[in-house]
């Protein structure tokens, strides 16, 4: 009887959802993730988009991937391979066939292997299981057609009806792993609130494929099971970077007692922060769509000058062009936030793809000795940290920050504890004292930080002027004095690093390391990963992540040079090496450098370091 089917326990599991860029396969990932995330699940997930618009239906290049790592304990990566592979299509077999494991459990639906499904993908025989060698559990159901018997009295057409066969995969997989189906439809529900016919449809197909395999066995001897073995009691949620990001600026926003400002032009992967920020009207968000990236960081100026939080998001290319107006904000010293969501480059690049290669473009890529914070995010949940982080620099510090997060940071997710706002650190901006209204100039500073005093126009006694213009550090007007420039452009370096940031954290072999690995932003979770592998394989290994690049932790020149080797990794040719051998006299690490548009394999990680520890 299938209810008398042994039930596995395991410690964790990926799975990866793969389809037409039509088919769902983010829907369908989200819906798994968040199921796994509410009953106490850790998760980590990565959305695999193609870099068409819109490719071919059925073409290789218009596949489109989720992948979730989901485990009893922490898990820190989105996994290198699945256990089970979900392919809605020949194409999506074709191509992501290399991410499943040699034990993995593969899903297909047969009615998209017909003959004109294989050609597209470049089989050349009609048993594309034969032809590609896979020898792995094959669940073959034709799950489109049943998706259609399903639907067959709803009065849904016929192309209505295939865009639920998604939600099938999801039943399916939901029945594999034991999860409880009610999750997933209050999923659907709040997904479909405005078009409820829609959400029973969908969720009529979600039973349908969870009835499926509870009725057949799908052809496997075992379900599975993840129990929580380390939960934290609270409530928590399945989040994506872009969205922990809005909710890290609106939370600093609240802390600061200040309106929150987004000035952005749309471009992938940062969109999503704007189309967030923009459904909170009621916390006193103002999201405005400009013309043009120049357009966007100016207006977030403007309202940073009349005394809101201001932000501006976008990727590389909007960097490039944003660079002019952020320059603006640091020689008038006002307190902006610059997100950039990283993507491959250079021009249009990998527009879908995620890298770190706009490290040293945030650092110097304006004209002029330009200082500016910048804060990497670490994962997806740390975007919030990251994000009110930010915020708190560029309010008490009267400067513009860039927040770097990245594709693969932005777009994945993972289970996030929803925080208290009490915890957080408070936000005290600068301000204005009655008093001082006598003696104020626009420059003048706190004699402890170098941090110029903030007055809101409309303060009364407190009528100034700011501009592009070098200005007076005594009284504010225009000047070109040799001197005076000198100075200002010295003052403006201090105040920045003056900021105080926590020292970065050693993780692993603190004191005897063979190898200290460093990284930052969101390459954390891989790097972890490769240190825990490398440590049960009996090596001394330490990682050393940065998530403040500018100003740098005092502690990082005494790290760099305490251990005998060490070895930088990023998703670029070297930025942050060369960063750090600029900062650190004598510091000369081996480097680990990769520009795939990929997140990093561990296993390549893994067997790379450890070639360098055994030189």
């Amino acid at each position: 009887m299938a209810d008398e089917m042994m039930v596995k326990e395991l410690e964790e599991v990926v799975v990866r959802f793969s389809g037409d860029s039509g088919d769902g396969m983010q829907l369908a990932g989200n819906i798994f993730s968040t199921v796994s995330a509410t009953i106490g699940n850790d998760i980590s997930t990565f959305p695999d988009y193609p870099a068409d618009i819109r490719a071919p239906q059925g073409s290789l290049t218009g596949v489109s991937g989720f992948q979730v790592h989901i485990g009893a304990e922490k898990v820190y990566t989105p996994g290198d391979k699945c256990d089970v592979l979900v392919a809605m299509n020949a194409a999506a077999l074709k191509t992501q066939y290399k991410f499943a494991k040699s034990t993995a459990c593969i899903i297909i639906d047969t009615d998209a292997f017909q003959k004109s499904d294989l050609d597209k993908a470049a089989f050349t025989t009609d048993n594309p299981i034969e032809e590609m060698g896979i020898k792995q559990d094959v669940i073959a159901a034709p799950i489109s057609q049943m998706v259609k018997d399903c639907l067959a009295d709803t009065g849904m057409d016929n192309k209505s009806m295939l865009k639920c066969r998604n939600m099938f995969a999801v039943g399916l997989v939901c029945w594999l792993f034991n999860r409880d189906l009610n999750i997933a439809e209050d999923f659907i529900r709040e997904k479909f609130s405005k078009k409820p016919e829609i959400a029973e449809a969908n969720i009529k197909v979600v039973r349908a494929g969870y009835d499926y395999g509870h009725n057949t066995h799908a052809s496997i001897a075992h379900t599975y099971k993840i129990e929580s073995k380390a939960a934290v009691p609270g409530k928590y949620m399945d989040i994506t970077g872009n969205k922990a990001t809005a909710y890290g600026f609106i939370a600093a926003a609240e802390k600061a007692g200040l309106k929150l400002y987004l000035g952005s032009y749309p471009i992938t992967p940062a969109t999503d922060v704007l189309h967030e920020l923009s459904k909170h009207k009621s916390l006193g968000v103002t999201t405005v769509q400009c013309e043009d990236e120049i357009a966007g960081c100016a207006s977030a100026i403007g309202a940073s000058y009349a005394g809101a939080l201001a932000v501006t998001s976008t990727s590389g290319p909007g960097i490039c062009l944003k660079s002019e107006a952020m320059n603006l904000a640091v020689i008038m010293e006002l307190p902006l936030v610059v997100l950039d969501v990283q993507r491959g480059g250079p021009a249009t690049g990998l527009p879908t793809k995620s890298e770190q290669t706009d490290l040293l473009q945030v650092l110097f890529g304006r004209n002029g000795e330009s200082p500016m914070p910048v804060i990497a995010a670490t994962s997806p949940t740390d975007c919030f940290d990251s994000a009110y982080m930010a915020a708190k620099i560029a309010l008490e510090h009267m400067t513009p920050v860039v927040l770097l997060t990245d594709a693969f940071v932005a777009n994945g997710s993972g289970a996030w504890k929803l925080p208290k706002l009490a915890n957080y650190p408070a936000i005290t901006p600068p301000y204005v004292r009655p008093e001082m209204s006598e003696t104020w100039t626009p420059y003048q500073r706190d004699p402890q930080t170098g941090v110029r005093y903030w007055a809101v126009p409309g303060t009364e006694g407190f009528t100034h002027v700011l501009g592009g213009l070098e200005k007076d550090n005594k009284t504010g007007a225009i000047s070109t004095d040799p001197e005076n420039h000198d100075l200002m452009t010295r003052l403006r370096q201090q105040k920045i690093a003056n900021i105080e940031v926590p020292d970065v954290e050693v993780e692993g072999d603190k004191e005897d390391a063979e190898l200290l690995i460093v990284g930052f932003g969101g390459t954390y979770g891989h790097l972890h990963a490769a240190m825990d592998e490398l440590r049960a394989n009996g090596k001394k290994v330490a990682l050393a992540h940065f998530k403040f690049i500018n100003p740098l932790p005092k502690n990082t020149a005494t790290l760099m040079k305490k251990y005998k080797k060490v070895v930088v990794a990023e998703q670029n040719m070297g930025q942050f090496a060369g960063y750090l051998r600029m900062k650190v006299d004598g510091f000369v690490p081996y480097q680990f450098n990769q520009v795939k548009g990929q997140p990093f394999v561990v296993n390549e990680l893994v067997n790379a370091f450890t070639e360098i520890i055994n030189k």
